[in-house]
């Protein structure tokens, strides 16, 4: 045997040996007998560096130093997930999957590991890079982390696919978090918080070396790529397995909503027992062609939603009342509270929501109050201790004036928020607004950050977002922390921004209720801001998923001439107002006024393609038929029931080939 074939050779046994241990827990050598091997193979590639192999199991043990994580682009976006806290909830789910897709939906229950969520892309059956969730749409490159981590194969088993990205959680189990407090403790240092932060926290860690000594595990559940040739979600985590990830076995089909409820209640109490922390059960869509049929909201996907097990909750006293202004206006009333553990972290606030919301619990400063997670993530007060309550306490009598500016609040009848008017005079107005103006979804501005606005606006150097096109590197020299490059890196940033496409840039102008998908389809139908100043309530409504209370928040804010005159100082300095001649070119109106559903399988163009070719040329896509629906597009596997459908409205049946004719 040559030394490149014994090389390989131990790296091989090194490999099926870590799988077993790791992801399968079916040890088939002890700890001595495996360290003495990986000895023998360090010492074996040290004399023969030309044998290298970046899967090699030596290098699981660290080493490599990152001083500052790259920031990645997701290929595939990675959604949030709707949350569910009753079987009300879930049942109303199930009522919005129906009338969506044909026939039975068999679902999958998958546990909800609370780690640091993780996307891994494989290449060619080698790990190949590793990023955080970060904001969904990018997140920090740890790849040289996570190859520490045993339980995440450097080399994939079996049959895979050219390229995927696996989707899971970054955890650490109990065991390994007691025994890693015992050591800091011994050492004299403090104790981490809880698993999940600490497991969060040790992904950034800047020595890999440091994070293969902590018992991290990968717990993976989702595969996303083209061609995979996989038809559901639970072929998919099998699939996984045979791979050679550690994928949980607590998986389970359910047939409907009932046994789904069935699997949350025996976890909800069985969980304790696992070794690591949960806060839910994921339930997805079995059939990967009905998630495709169902796409995403904005947010989130509609084929998945997550139920939250019931929250933990505690006991303090609410010690003061205060109120938060928001770049809208919008008023939050905030508890201050005597800091209490809840979850594993520290909580001294929580949001009381509304005026309506202390009224209905009627709660009073000096109060014990009972606190819990909405969701485990933000605190809010669920319930007063009235036996506590002190005998001079007097009822909250909520804010009548901004208590930033002074000014008088004003509250519609419709909406439950107080409202400061003075949007103009307003610090925090001025400043949240221009945040959201520089925000990574909106103008991105590279070099400008939350704080460094609130220094601009406070030093009197801007006073709206249009203002940022004047500024120059010695306006922003003075400001703290301050220095020639990262001034130099603000107005370049700034300078950049000039070319963000149109939707974005009304995304970032704030009118109220526009988000990112409104403002996007906005964009694509008025084409200009010139149009869309001129635009009628009537004529916005006119957009699909524009409702009244958009419109009439968008013609309110063009109404008024600060607005418009900050609009066109942002079209003098050069920011982009109309979308591009390129995607203009590649759209019409040879749909308008048309309906479609979108249903099957598609070969020549994907179902998420079809929609936006519907789109781009002046159609609309519905999700289910109905008299109005103009024309259905079939392709394979259409569901029996909205064939039946269609037939009986009489609704035209296209292919995919009928469809493409008529388009330009």
């Amino acid at each position: 045997m040559t030394i490149q074939e014994q090389i390989e050779a131990i790296r091989e046994e090194l490999r099926q040996h870590n799988y077993a241990y790791y992801v399968m827990d079916n040890p088939t050598i002890s700890d001595f007998e495996f360290d003495a091997k990986l000895k023998q193979l360090q010492a074996l590639e040290s004399k023969h560096p030309e044998f290298f192999n970046p899967t090699s199991p030596t290098n699981r043990v660290g080493g490599e130093i990152t001083k500052n994580f790259e920031t990645v682009v997701h290929e595939h976006r990675m959604y949030s997930l709707d949350n569910s806290y009753s079987k009300e909830d879930l049942l109303d789910w199930e009522t919005r999957l129906k009338k969506a897709i044909d026939g039975p939906i068999e679902y999958t229950c998958e546990l909800k590991y609370d780690g640091a969520s993780i996307s891994i892309t494989y290449l060619n059956g080698k790990l190949h890079k590793a990023v955080t969730r970060g904001d969904g749409f990018q997140g920090d490159d740890v790849t040289a982390n996570v190859k520490t981590i045993k339980s995440v194969p450097l080399q994939l088993r079996g049959n895979y696919p050219e390229k995927f990205d696996i989707r899971g959680e970054i955890v650490l189990p109990f065991d390994g978090f007691i025994k890693l407090n015992e050591a800091r403790v011994a050492q004299g240092e403090e104790p981490y918080r809880n698993p999940r932060n600490t497991a969060s926290g040790t992904l950034k860690l800047q020595d890999s070396a440091e994070v293969a000594k902590r018992p991290l595990e990968c717990l993976l559940y989702n595969l996303t790529g083209q061609n995979l040739n996989i038809q559901t979600q639970m072929e998919s985590l099998n699939k996984a397995r045979e791979w050679g990830f550690k994928v949980p076995e607590i998986a389970k089909k359910a047939s409907n909503i009932a046994q789904v409820l069935d699997f949350i209640a025996y976890w909800d109490t069985h969980r304790h027992q696992l070794p690591y922390e949960t806060d839910g059960v994921v339930i997805k869509v079995n059939s990967l062609q009905h998630q495709e049929e169902l796409g995403y909201t904005a947010k989130a996907p509609r084929w998945a939603i997550a139920y939250k097990f019931k929250a933990e909750q505690v006991a303090t006293r609410l010690n003061k009342i205060t109120y938060q202004v928001g770049r809208t206006g919008a008023i939050t009333p905030v508890a201050n509270l005597q800091p209490v553990e809840l979850a594993g972290t520290t909580v001294k606030r929580a949001s009381l929501h509304n005026a309506d919301q202390i009224e209905k619990l009627d709660i009073r400063e000096g109060d014990v109050v009972f606190v819990e997670k909405g969701g485990e993530i933000i605190p809010k007060i669920i319930a007063v201790d009235v036996t506590q309550r002190p005998q001079n306490s007097k009822p909250t009598v909520y804010a009548t004036h901004c208590p930033e500016c002074q000014t008088p609040l004003v509250r519609k009848e419709s909406e439950a928020q107080h409202y400061c008017p003075n949007d103009t005079g307003c610090n925090p107005q001025i400043i949240g607004r221009i945040q959201h103006f520089i925000s990574r979804k909106a103008m991105d501005i590279e070099g400008l950050g939350g704080e460094t606005v609130a220094l601009l606006v406070n030093a009197g150097l801007i006073s709206n977002y249009s203002d940022l096109y004047e500024l120059t590197i010695a306006d922003v020299l003075p400001l703290e922390r301050m220095a020639q490059k990262s001034a130099e890196n603000l107005i370049n940033g700034i300078e950049a921004s000039k070319h963000i496409p149109f939707e974005r840039v009304l995304f970032a102008l704030g009118i109220r209720y526009v988000g990112e998908t409104v403002a996007k389809k906005l964009a694509n139908h008025f084409k200009s801001i010139t149009a869309l100043k001129k635009a009628s309530v009537e004529e916005l409504m006119a957009v699909d998923e524009i409702g009244n209370r958009i419109a009439e928040s968008v013609t309110s804010f063009f109404a008024e001439d600060i607005n418009n005159n900050i609009v066109e100082r942002l079209s003098t300095f050069g920011v982009q107002m109309e979308i591009s001649a390129e995607k203009r070119a590649n759209q019409t109106n040879v749909l308008a006024g048309q309906s479609f559903v979108v249903s099957g399988v598609f070969y020549k163009v994907t179902r998420n393609e079809l929609k936006t070719l519907i789109e781009n040329n002046g159609g609309k896509v519905a999700s289910s038929i109905s008299s109005k629906t103009n024309f259905v597009v079939a392709g394979d596997k259409m569901g029996p029931s909205k064939k039946e459908k269609a037939q009986q409205l009489q609704v035209p049946i296209l292919t995919e080939d009928d469809f493409l004719k008529m388009l330009p």
